[in-house]
């Protein structure tokens, strides 16, 4: 038996939100989720956001915030995951015209100066990594390695993407056993083994899913996370699937 909970990450469900936020919650929390993590609140206030979630249930595992609003409204953003009971604030993604050496060096600048803010307040900053990420720079390490040992782990951890870490030849394990106890949220997502390396349900692609939840309570994991960038059914049967699909393997 795990006490890890499970979330999913609300882009997976972005176009039934914009339809209806309210009822997508509902659907959630019906499928078994314990917590959501957002990407935005769908024009929705934080105030009624918390009260959607208490009204289902649902716990705000976290919150992806893209780095330009952490740059420019950090105390605004704090403030809604205080008031939503969110406790993690996530970097979700790099625009390509954000990827350069020195678009790094400043990153982890960044990183560091806003994790202790966000620390201050009772709140952790992770980083979400996609595949670029792990590309090398001149220094030989790959970005992620860099983006990860040269900030201060009490106020930079990690949001670990089982997909792209796959997709980009890694070892998602080794990943999770290098950052132990600095990975709190984890990405699970499975992958088609064929060329396309397309985005699968829990349980149905290649990736290996037992090894990662196997980990979990050892390594400190405090929330699983489901997300589905696209997919091929419904993204609410994709969900479903993906959450009994972890029910059996974590006997939850």
């Amino acid at each position: 038996m795990t006490s890890i909970p499970i979330a999913v990450q609300l882009y997976t469900l972005r176009d039934e939100t914009k339809k209806d936020f309210a009822g997508t919650l509902r659907k959630v929390a019906e499928l078994g989720y314990t917590g959501v993590e957002f990407a935005g609140f769908s024009g929705l206030a934080a105030k009624e956001v918390k009260e959607l979630l208490d009204q289902y249930g649902l716990q705000a595992a976290s919150s992806h915030v893209p780095l330009e609003e952490l740059r420019n409204n950090l105390n605004k953003v704090i403030e809604e995951q205080k008031l939503i009971g969110s406790k993690y604030i996530v970097v979700p993604f790099l625009m390509p015209d954000q990827r350069k050496e020195e678009d790094y060096k400043e990153l982890i600048s960044f990183l560091n100066e806003a994790g202790e803010i966000c620390e201050k307040e009772g709140i952790t900053l992770c980083y979400h990594n996609h595949d670029f990420e792990l590309e090398r720079l001149e220094d030989g390490r790959k970005a992620l390695e860099v983006i990860f040992d040269d900030t201060n782990p009490r106020f930079v951890q990690t949001e670990l993407d089982i997909y792209w870490l796959t997709k980009a030849g890694e070892n998602p394990v080794a990943w999770l056993k290098r950052y132990e106890n600095r990975s709190p949220l984890v990405h699970l997502k499975d992958m088609t083994m064929d060329e396309e390396q397309f985005f699968a349900e829990l349980g149905t692609g290649g990736v290996d899913l037992e090894s990662v939840v196997t980990l979990g309570e050892e390594i400190g994991v405090k929330w699983w996370i489901v997300e589905q960038d696209m997919s091929r059914r419904s993204p609410l049967e994709s969900i479903e699937i993906s959450i009994n699909y972890l029910k059996k393997q974590l006997n939850h």
